[in-house]
């Protein structure tokens, strides 16, 4: 170095070292929202960006700033706790003496020499590795300059996009970068405000080309990609858990060219699966000379054969690799097992050995295999021709030690590339001037990082080692790692050229590596599906995937998660840090109400990926993500799939599986073949009928083959029956059994559901209610086996050729194939299906039985939610009727948080169980009277606009259940009904009578104000439950059958003239009754003695008469119970109930007491005469309600408690149904006061007057109150006491509210004596003679039990002795009926053997008489 040189040097150093340094913790603009969030690449855009300032001076009266740099809106990078960030600097700054540009050395670069005061972070080796293996990955030999990636086109600046594209220098500080990142490549745009040390040393990558700045841009856009990586920041831990935590799981090769990462656990208690995946996967070491190869075994063969079809994929595309293997090794953290620092000394002696530190770790490049020796051995010297004859045999070495076999282990070494290797971390120097000198001093060398693989048998030439123990190192490395390391042969290469060295680590050796990297080219697969989701808080997400394939499939799983953005940082709660992005894969089923375990658990911080291995056939998995921010799931194969929401995943999930369909088309052909022989007239050929055997015969499978042969058979008959449409005719009957063989399927093929089997079955009328007789039961079995054996005997001549049956049988089955073959591919799924149907369904067949758990049939019903906040809403219910068993899932689509589906039997009036609030998958049996479907919805406070509620039916297979009528019902009127509660002893809260007049169905709701109430809401008929329900809160009753009550017109008329005097009462409460009133009260009272007379008399004239039948009495009564005593109330509102329960017993009250009771009950609750005005109309118009009406018209005091009652029944049935408040009660005691005043006007008025002097005397006086006066006796002109103007004016609230001591009752009450009387003897003799008949009375009603029970027990013993008797003389009727059986056997065998001697006899004779002829 000249003297100039390092005056420069000087210069420039003093100058930044005068400089005052910044603090690195200035504000860092934070945002909110992930509005912002980097856009996705657009050429268009960075075409149209703006590169300079194009800012104005806030002030105007100031001048314009002159150096306006651009500032990078989300704030500076935050980098780990290695890199202790002192200030920020512009290059323009600390490269005073250089002119700054981007990108210089186009063909090279270094980034290892330059940066050794950067080794010590695994943050930036890391970045250093990565960017080296990617160029090498780009830059072999193989792939020419066009397809090479260079890492400064990442960078844009003043330049326009496209291929080859070189940024410029950008004065005003503003860069772009594009990255991949959350599945897409993205804009983020970065400043060239560079972090600096103390020690005044840049704490990003530099190329040995000082002035270029692409390393430090294209380093601080990463590192501004690992800052969505949240950071645990327990200060708890280690230095050395610090350092090993500041990359986790984040990898760079990933954002640089978008391949998916895939992490694999080095295990090395299974190396073997790792070694044969890294034999398929990176090349494999070959000598060059092939005739000195070694022979290899099969399983190396296969290896070679797949390497080879690797690289020809490989070749195909030159530009980017299909996989990329790399590896990487992690220090262990503290443990207290002794075991850990064993594995941890054993993995830094085997770094060592390459020249690499355990505690600096970094990615290396797995670059082959190596199998075979690295020197061949030489090859003996030919033997001579005369040596070959007569060749001398080795005699065996006869030895007492037993001979021990060497086993040779094999060769198996791996090839890494590292930058790394024999680099020392050294550590920063301590004089800032002369680090800082570097940055002046421009060097114009040429680096290329080349990390090609180098030959191992090389000499080390040139290189002397920098480590004083790698000289120690390399004598023994021979006999340890069998030439470990050899230098590049590359005459090329400068003296100070970085060489990338490639170690061959044996296998045997201890692990250093602690896991695989794979990273996976997702342009190399065909099919792919990417789904994302950034929310500002807990992105979640459901989503299916379906992979039917005849193969086994492999599918790449690519899973990210964002979990810091800005100012929305989660890191800062300590749950937050355990809340990793995750991901499940768990096979899914819609028919089963298990949970399946998840096959793929993925949890990342940033990015991660994974293989799922399926077999092959039909699968369906549902796929669950969970994120803080938001997540991107990327899934590729070479196999086709389906991923997405859920009605695209079922929509295929309708058709018949690959597998199910091809094996259906396999047997069907061969079936096919079958009845094209019945057309050969060579007969039917054994080999066809075998291949249709082994077509549907199962290879593994619980059943016999005879078993699968009757199924088959009888799946072929019901496949033909559906074929034709119709029920066969004998002759196609016959056919069918000479096609499958079965004589005995006819007893089997019975269609119960098909009128013609309905009809078979039907007996004659002859034989209607009578039973067939001995003869009749022998002469029947005679038949039945004739016929079988005629039938069996036609099956066997059908097969025959030539024969009149296999014609006939031919041409009819010609007949009948021919509609089989119009629609071939049904009819074979047809017949596939009725084999699985028609078996046992635990028992599988075939493999394809499995993927008949994701056959699914489904249907759906809409209905569209009105826009209602705060209300309840019925929203579908309707009758269902099922013609099969069938498995089926009922499922609730709802945009409303709270929507219940209720399924009731209406069979048995019972709701089917629930799983919590869904209705699980069940089995549902065919019934009379069907299933009705109920659903209901509560919607919020902001109800969604034009919002559809969908219902959805899955079965396995059709059919599916059927509507009682089309189309279903959606719209119904809701009779709503509210009012306070008023406690009560009996906790009843309300009841209301319902009355229809023609059947019909409803749904009963109730709620209540407070969410923590029990309930039973209980409907009631004839004071017997007919249905009942508990909720809390609310509770519903989906589904009440109400019938009408047959009344005649009369009865209700005299009902109507019976209300009618109350109505007049209530009229003209406040005036004196008239005695007309009274009169009729007497009158009605005689008549009532008069029908009492007649009715005796009647009744005994009509003794004679039948008993009238008299119609059912339906009356149904709706009641609401409060359970445990859960509904408590607070002082207010139990103060405003005791008020309304004293005004609805009232009837008469003073004209300054209804004012008094109008003034305290407020506005809310409307005055007496209002609330009985609106009941008499409400009576006239028959329209039943109490003062709830009233309420309900002027509105509930939603703060008091309420409740509210609904009833929902059809919309054209609205007038049909008439809903009152049960007020019965309440009339008794009304009608019970007026009678009272009715009898003697003016009693009211006394005794409201009394009660309120004697309440008032516990009244407290106020100052200024006039005290109580007596009440006086005399009466008024008019008959009533009115209360005088002097009495207290005390307002009803108070009033009530009085505490009233208890009264004494002592005067009352009678006691036995009045004084204490002293017992002598005679009462303690007649208090014994009482005992003694309490006991004799208590002996006889004794004795008499005791000789009852012994009376019952001998007429049980008598009747066993009856029923035995009977048996014995059963038992020896038989005997003697056996007897007289044997008997007749035996005289029938004694003339069968006299027959058959007199038959043989006869043709002895007949044959001696020939014989004589003859001669």
């Amino acid at each position: 170095m000249s003297k100039a040189q390092f005056k420069k040097k000087e210069s420039t150093s003093s100058k930044i070292s005068d400089v005052q340094a910044e603090v690195c913790s200035a504000p860092i603009a934070s945002t909110d929202s992930l509005d912002d969030v980097w856009p996705e690449w657009n050429d268009g855009d960075v075409y149209r960006e703006k590169w300079d300032s194009g800012k104005v001076p806030e002030d105007p009266k100031k001048p314009p700033v002159l150096n306006l740099f651009f500032e990078d809106p989300e704030g500076r990078i935050s980098l780990p706790a290695s890199l202790n960030v002192q200030y920020w600097r512009r290059p323009t700054e600390f490269l005073v003496s250089m002119v700054p540009t981007v990108i210089e050395n186009t063909h090279s670069f270094d980034l290892v020499s330059s940066n050794q005061h950067l080794l010590h972070s695994e943050l930036m080796r890391w970045i250093i590795s990565e960017i080296y293996i990617v160029w090498k990955l780009f830059h072999h030999r193989e792939v020419s300059d066009h397809y090479g990636w260079k890492p400064w086109e990442h960078i844009y600046s003043l330049c326009k996009p496209g291929k080859g594209h070189v940024p410029l220098f950008n004065s005003y500080g503003k860069y772009l970068v594009r990255l991949f990142w959350m599945g897409c490549w993205r804009k983020i745009t970065v400043d060239d405000s560079m972090p600096f040390d103390k020690d005044h040393n840049l704490l990003l990558p530099a190329s040995s080309c000082r002035a270029e700045l692409w390393p430090m841009l294209l380093a601080k856009a990463l590192v501004k990609v690992m800052n969505t990586r949240p950071l645990s920041e327990n200060v708890n831990r280690n230095k050395m858990a610090q350092l090993s935590d500041e990359i986790g799981e984040f990898n760079f090769i990933h954002h640089l060219t978008g391949w998916i990462p895939e992490f694999s656990p080095i295990n090395y208690v299974c190396r073997r699966k790792t070694w044969d995946f890294l034999q398929g996967s990176i090349p494999e070491f070959i000598h060059k000379s092939p005739k000195m190869q070694p022979k290899k075994s099969r399983a190396q063969l296969r290896w070679s054969l797949a390497l080879s079809e690797h690289r020809s994929h490989r070749d195909t595309d030159k530009g980017s690799p299909k996989l990329v293997v790399c590896a990487s090794f992690y220090p262990n953290q503290l443990h207290d097992d002794p075991y850990v620092y064993t594995k941890m000394a054993d993995s830094s002696e085997a770094l060592r050995r390459y020249n690499l530190c355990l505690r600096h770790s970094h990615v290396v490049l797995l670059t082959q295999t190596r199998t075979c020796p690295l020197v061949l051995p030489s090859q003996p010297p030919p033997e001579p021709q005369w040596k070959l004859f007569r060749k001398k045999s080795e005699k065996p070495v006869i030895s007492a030690d037993p001979q021990i076999i060497p086993v040779s282990e094999p060769e198996e070494f791996i090839g890494i590339a590292s930058p790394f290797i024999d680099q020392r971390v050294k550590s920063p120097p301590s004089r800032p001037a002369q680090r800082m000198d570097k940055w002046n001093v421009p060097k114009k060398l040429s680096y290329m990082p080349h990390l090609d693989s180098i030959p191992e048998g090389a000499e080390n030439e040139g290189r002397e080692p920098i480590d004083p123990d790698a000289a120690e190192s390399d004598v023994n490395r021979e006999s340890v790692v069998e030439e470990v390391e050899v230098p590049a042969e590359d005459n090329k290469k400068k003296d100070d050229d970085v060489v990338s060295i490639v170690v061959m680590v044996k296998k045997k050796l201890p692990p250093p590596l602690s896991r695989l990297l794979v990273f996976h080219n997702s342009e190399t697969y065909p099919h792919q599906a990417q789904k994302s989701l950034l929310k500002c808080s807990y992105a979640r997400g459901t989503y299916y995937l379906c992979v039917d394939s005849l193969q086994p499939s492999q599918i790449l799983i690519s899973f990210s998660g964002l979990l810091r953005w800005g100012g929305i940082d989660t890191t800062n709660d300590i749950s937050a840090t355990r809340c990793p992005a995750l991901l499940q894969a768990a096979p899914f089923h819609w028919k089963s109400r298990r949970c399946q375990p998840p096959v793929v658990t993925i949890e990342t911080n940033c990015s991660k990926a994974t293989v799922l291995n399926l077999p092959e056939g039909r699968h369906v998995l549902s796929f669950h993500t969970y994120a803080e921010l938001g997540y991107h799931v990327h899934l590729c194969s070479k196999t086709p799939f389906s991923f997405g929401e859920e009605d695209a995943i079922m929509s295929l999930c309708t058709k018949e599986s690959l597998r199910f369909s091809e094996k259906a088309k396999v047997i069907m052909r061969a079936l096919s073949k079958v009845v094209a022989s019945f057309h050969d007239r060579h007969g039917q050929k054994p080999h066809i009928r075998h291949s249709l055997e082994e077509a549907y015969s199962p290879k593994q499978t619980q059943l016999e083959n005879w078993q699968v042969q009757k199924v088959f058979s009888l799946a072929v008959y019901h496949m033909l029956c559906d074929a034709l449409g119709r029920e066969m005719t004998p002759q196609e009957r016959f056919a069918v059994l000479a096609l499958t063989a079965d004589p005995s399927l006819l007893a089997r093929a019975r269609r119960p559901h098909s009128p013609a089997s309905r009809q078979e079955l039907k007996p004659p009328e002859t034989w209607i209610d009578r039973q067939p007789t001995e003869e009749e039961v022998k002469a029947a079995t005679v038949l039945q086996a004739a016929f079988k054996g005629f039938l069996v005997r036609m099956v066997c001549n059908s097969s025959k050729a030539g024969t009149k049956e296999s014609i006939r049988a031919s041409a009819v089955l010609s007949d009948m194939w021919s509609k089989v073959e119009c629609d071939f591919d049904k009819h074979a799924a047809s017949l596939l299906g009725y084999m699985f149907e028609l078996s046992d369904r635990e028992t599988i067949i075939y493999p394809c039985q499995m993927d008949e758990w994701t056959k699914v049939v489904f249907t759906d019903y809409s209905v569209n939610l009105p826009d209602k906040a705060n209300s309840w809403i019925l929203v579908f219910r309707e009758v269902f009727f099922f013609t099969k068993e069938t498995l089926l899932l009922p499922k609730v689509y709802s945009p409303v948080s709270y929507s219940r589906l209720h399924v009731i039997n209406n069979d048995t009036g019972e709701e089917l169980s629930k799983l919590i609030t869904r209705v699980p998958p069940l089995l549902y049996q065919p019934n009379e009277l069907g299933y009705t479907f109920v659903a209901e919805v509560v919607t919020p406070e902001s109800p969604p606009a034009n919002a559809k509620w969908t219902l959805r039916l899955t079965a396995t297979r059709e059919p599916l259940p059927k509507l009682s009528h089309v189309p279903p019902l959606n719209t119904f009127a809701v009779q709503e009904f509210q009012d306070y509660y008023i406690p009560n002893n009996n906790n009843i809260i309300c009841g209301y009578t319902l009355k229809v007049t023609v059947p019909l169905v409803g749904t009963v709701h109730f709620q209540t104000s407070s969410r923590y109430v029990k309930i039973r809401l209980s409907i009631l008929e004839q004071e017997t439950v007919v249905a009942s329900a508990i909720g809390q809160g609310h509770v519903v009753i989906p589904v009440a059958s109400f019938l009408p009550n047959e009344e005649k017109e009369e009865e209700e008329e005299e009902e109507e003239e019976l209300i009618a005097p109350s109505g007049a009462v209530e009229e003209n409460q406040h005036t004196p009754p008239v005695q007309e009133d009274e009169i009729k009260v007497l009158d009605d009272s005689t008549d009532e003695d008069e029908e009492s007379s007649t009715s005796g008399k009647s009744d005994s004239e009509d003794d004679h008469l039948p008993p009238p039948t008299k119609a059912p009495d339906h009356r149904y009564l709706l009641r609401a119970e409060v359970l445990h005593h859960s509904w408590d109330l607070d002082e207010s509102q139990l103060a405003f109930a005791h008020l309304l329960s004293f005004k609805e017993t009232q009837v008469f009250f003073p004209e300054e007491l209804m004012e008094s009771v109008s003034a305290t009950s407020g506005s809310d609750e409307p005055s007496t005469d209002t609330a009985k005005g609106n009941r008499k109309g409400e009576d006239d118009k028959g329209n039943g309600s109490s003062s709830s009406v009233s309420r309900e018209e002027t509105g509930l005091d939603l703060t008091k408690a309420n409740y509210t009652l609904r009833v929902a029944v059809d919309k054209s049935q609205a007038e049909n149904i008439v809903v009152k408040k049960d007020v019965e009660r309440i009339e008794q005691i009304k009608a019970i006061k007026r009678a009272w005043e009715a009898a003697e006007p003016g009693r009211a008025a006394k005794a409201w007057q009394l009660r309120l002097n004697w309440i008032s005397q516990f009244y407290p006086p106020k100052d200024g109150d006039i005290p109580v006066p007596e009440v006086s006796s005399t009466e008024s002109d008019d008959g009533c006491s009115p209360i005088p103007p002097d009495a207290p004016s005390i307002p009803i609230e108070q009033l009530l509210s009085i505490v009233v001591p208890p009264l004494d009752y002592t005067p009352f009450i009678r006691t036995k004596n009045d004084t204490p009387v002293l017992l002598n003897a005679e009462m303690e003799e007649s208090q014994r003679k009482k005992r003694l008949e309490k006991i004799q009375a208590y002996q006889m009603e004794r004795d008499l039990l005791v000789e009852e029970r012994e009376r019952k027990a001998t007429t049980r013993r008598e009747r066993m002795q009856g029923i035995l008797t009977q048996y014995e003389d059963q038992q020896t009727a038989m005997v003697q009926e056996q007897q007289k059986f044997h008997d007749m056997r035996t005289q029938q065998n004694q003339k069968s053997n006299d027959t058959r001697k007199w038959l043989n006899n006869r043709i002895k004779r007949r044959e001696d008489k020939l014989a004589v002829d003859e001669t």
